[in-house]
C-alpha cells in the first residue's frame, strides 16, 4: 500500500507538472524564433546520433566533426578562393536573372494578346530540363566563369517571368479603371499601382530566383569546372572525406540564407504599407 501510495504521488505530480507547462504554453505560447531553434537543435541532435552509431562514418559526418573540420576546410588551397567565385557569380546571374525577367513578364503580363502569345513558348522553355541545355551553354561559353553566370540566369530568369506575369494577370481590373478615370499617365499608374501592387510577387520571385540561380550556378560548377566548387565537391567524395564535403555544402547553404534573409528583410522594409 505504501509503495502504491508513493507511486500514486509521483504520478500525481508528473501529471500536475506536465498539466502546468501544458496551460502556460496555451497561455502564453513560445516565440517563433525559439521554436525554429528547437527544431534545428532537435535535427542536429538526430544527425548526430544516426552519424555516430547507425551510419558508416565513411559516408555520413556527425556535425560536431564537420564544424571541426571547417578550418582545415578553408585551409584547403584554393577552397576560399572558389567559393568567392562562386559568389560573384550566383551574384551576377541573379542580378540578370532580376532585371531581364522581371522585365519580360511585365511586358506579357502588359496586355492579353502579349500574354495569349507569350505565355505558352515561356511554359514550354520552363519545362524543358535545363540540366539538357548545360552541354550547349558550354560549347557557347566555354568552361569559365560565363557558362555559369548563363547556366545560372537560365535556372532563375522563369520564376521572375512567371511571378511578375501572374501578379499583373490578378489585378482587379476596377483598379486599372479607376486609374485611367481619375486621369491617370501611364508613368503614374506604373509607381502608383502596379508596382506596389506586384511587390510581393516580385520578392517571391526573387526569392525563387535566388535558389534556382543557386543551383544553375552549382549544376554548372559540377560538370564544367577545374578548380571551382564543384571541382573540391566532387574530390571530397572521391576521396571519401564527408566532413568536408558536408562542410562545403553548408557553407554554400549559409550563404543562400544570408541571400534569403536579405531579400525578406527588404521585403519587410518597402512592403510596410500592406495590411497584415
Amino acid at each position: 500500500m505504501i509503495e502504491e501510495g508513493g507511486a500514486g504521488r509521483r504520478f500525481y505530480r508528473i501529471s500536475s507538472l506536465v498539466n502546468l507547462v501544458r496551460r502556460a504554453l496555451m497561455k502564453r505560447p513560445p516565440h517563433p524564433a525559439f521554436t525554429r531553434a528547437m527544431i534545428i537543435v532537435t535535427l542536429l541532435v538526430i544527425w548526430e546520433i544516426a552519424a555516430r552509431w547507425l551510419i558508416d562514418p565513411m559516408f555520413v559526418s556527425p556535425p560536431s566533426s564537420i564544424i571541426l573540420t571547417l578550418g582545415t576546410l578553408f585551409s584547403t588551397k584554393g577552397v576560399l578562393a572558389a567559393l568567392l567565385v562562386m559568389l560573384s557569380e550566383m551574384a551576377l546571374a541573379f542580378v540578370l536573372s532580376v532585371v531581364i525577367g522581371g522585365a519580360i513578364g511585365m511586358l506579357i503580363g502588359a496586355s492579353g494578346l502579349s500574354r495569349r502569345s507569350a505565355m505558352p513558348i515561356i511554359l514550354l522553355l520552363y519545362a524543358t530540363p535545363q540540366i539538357a541545355l548545360l552541354p550547349i551553354v558550354i560549347l557557347a561559353a566555354g568552361i569559365g566563369p560565363t557558362s555559369k553566370v548563363l547556366f545560372g540566369v537560365s535556372h532563375g530568369i522563369f520564376p521572375m517571368i512567371l511571378t511578375v506575369e501572374a501578379s499583373m494577370r490578378n489585378m482587379p481590373p476596377v483598379l486599372k479603371t479607376a486609374m485611367r478615370s481619375l486621369g491617370a499617365s501611364r508613368w503614374h499608374q506604373w509607381r502608383y499601382l502596379w508596382l506596389p501592387y506586384m511587390m510581393p510577387g516580385l520578392f517571391t520571385g526573387m526569392r525563387l530566383a535566388m535558389s534556382a540561380t543557386l543551383l544553375g550556378v552549382l549544376l554548372a560548377e559540377l560538370f564544367a569546372s577545374s578548380n571551382g566548387v564543384g571541382h573540391f565537391a566532387r574530390r571530397f567524395a572521391e576521396t571519401f572525406d564527408p566532413a568536408s564535403l558536408f562542410g562545403l555544402i553548408g557553407v554554400v547553404a549559409t550563404m543562400a540564407i544570408v541571400f534569403n534573409e536579405t531579400l525578406r528583410r527588404a521585403e519587410m522594409r518597402l512592403s510596410r504599407w500592406r495590411v497584415r
